[in-house]
């Protein structure tokens, strides 16, 4: 049995987040994406880390008025941590696949599956 198991197959980590982070907001550390499932802190964590979902679908707002069908891909902005429908020439990384349509209103929440490039 191999014994240099690093992490147990796990879909969370603990990671560490910039300030004000709470439950519930998009995060990206490095190039990982996920969803803080803890307030920075709290839950057992490090003082700079949170809990992070890096799987799994979440219900998110979508920060602008750009429609999307099922399956284009949610962008973050790296400073703010705000979902965007545009990579920004590729400064914006890839966070997930939107799961249903999305209008033309800024701030519409929609539920966004996390893709780990």
């Amino acid at each position: 049995m191999a014994k240099n198991q690093v992490f147990a197959p796990s879909k969370t980590r603990s990671l560490p987040v910039p300030d004000g982070t709470v439950s519930g907001d998009p995060v990206i550390v490095g190039t990982i994406v996920g969803v803080a499932l803890t307030d920075k802190g709290d839950g057992g964590n490090d003082a700079a880390n949170a809990t992070v979902a890096i799987d799994g679908a979440w219900d998110l707002a979508i920060g602008t008025a750009t429609a999307l069908a099922v399956g284009d891909k949610v962008f973050i902005v790296t400073s703010t941590r705000a979902l965007t429908t545009t990579d920004n020439t590729g400064a914006n990384p890839v966070f997930g696949k939107i799961l249903e349509a999305k209008g033309t209103t800024a701030g519409e929440v929609h539920p966004v599956e996390i893709v780990q490039v």
